[in-house]
């Protein structure tokens, strides 16, 4: 699998993790790197645990041998959190290596489609239509609860970037409540669309506001908006109170904590509430069973991309994609993603 190297590529592992100070990631972040790809250097090596029966190094591991460091990780009961989180690592460092040009290619790409497929089917999960989702959805009244909800749905965001989202963020048709708001420059000709930023993290301020939870994308992304979740979040808007805050959140609360920026626990009361109303969660339930913020990101995946076929444009409204991939989408966002997002996406209300 080895392409022609840098020179000072010989320890792959090595060389990455160098890369990574360079570009300025903390010594924990680069020493749990490195634990991570140094365990998998070691099963590797090890010609009684890898599928090929003799040694291997980093640079000719094939989509087998990782998908076989998976399994055994699976087999001693790691969490699947961690697997997930290690199974990035590796990810990453081929996909580094690759586009510095020590590898030809990388072999996480099929396992992590694996991956992706196995968490999205897994059998044991509540499945809701279309239609059910819209009857939950039309039995919400409340302005704010119903732009929370059908803003999860139609975005596939995660709650903590639902949170993070400032007026900024958000562009709309003219002559809305959104006319006299400096949006951010990425949404200039997209139409009526949301940016959700990777950036904002626990503690930081942004926007000159500190921030109380985190965003978790690869890459920023603008995502859509169609005419329904335009008028669901003019709705909003008409009633929203003001915010003291400089960052002028995009939702805030309407009872306690009037104005202030919502936080994610809130945001998972609102969806828990009524989704208990409608039986799809109780206290004690598991997660498959429960209806929840993630559970909506779960439901916009699975019909989104049965809908499209194109798991590349619902990797990129995710948030799942980075480097090249990723640019490629945002290359041709007007005649790919937004027409692809239109033309498909479900009706809610």
């Amino acid at each position: 699998m080895a392409a022609e190297r840098p020179a000072d590529a010989e320890d792959p592992v090595g060389y990455f993790l160098q890369d990574m100070t360079y570009h300025g990631k903390t010594d924990r972040t680069r020493d749990a790197y490195e634990r991570v790809l140094r365990a998998f250097e070691s099963f590797l090596g090890d010609p009684s645990r890898n599928p090929s029966g003799t040694a291997r190094s980093v640079d000719d591991a094939t989509h087998r041998d990782c998908m076989a460091w998976i399994h055994t990780l699976r087999n001693r009961d790691v969490a699947p959190s961690t697997v997930a989180t290690y199974a990035s690592y590796l990810h990453r460092f081929y996909a580094y290596m690759a586009q510095v040009g020590a590898f030809d290619s990388n072999p996480m790409s099929l396992v992590m489609e694996e991956m992706d497929e196995r968490i999205d089917t897994n059998p044991a999960r509540r499945e809701l239509s279309v239609p059910q989702m819209r009857g939950f959805v039309r039995e919400i009244a409340h302005p704010l609860d119903h732009a929370l909800v059908v803003t999860l749905l139609k975005t596939g965001m995660r709650v903590g970037e639902l949170c993070n989202l400032d007026l900024r963020d958000v562009s709309l048709a003219a002559d809305t409540p959104l006319s006299g708001v400096s949006t951010r420059a990425a949404l200039d000709g997209r139409g009526p669309s949301i940016y959700v930023a990777a950036d904002p993290s626990v503690g930081s301020v942004t926007n000159g506001e500190s921030r109380t939870a985190s965003n978790k994308r690869k890459r920023s992304t603008v995502v859509p908006v169609d005419e329904e979740l335009e008028g669901v979040l003019l709705r909003w808007l008409a009633i929203r109170p003001d915010s003291p805050s400089p960052a002028e959140p995009l939702f805030v609360g309407t009872a306690s904590g009037w104005g202030q920026r919502l936080e994610p626990d809130a945001v998972h009361h609102v969806v828990t509430a009524h989704a208990a109303d409608a039986g799809w969660y109780r206290a004690g339930g598991d997660r498959e069973e429960n209806v929840t913020p993630h559970y909506f990101r779960h439901f916009f995946t699975t019909h989104l991309r049965d809908r499209t076929g194109d798991r590349g444009i619902v990797k990129y409204l995710r948030g799942d994609v980075a480097g090249d991939i990723i640019d490629t989408y945002t290359h041709n966002w007007g005649d790919r993603v937004r027409e692809t997002y239109e033309s498909k996406i479900y009706s809610l209300c």
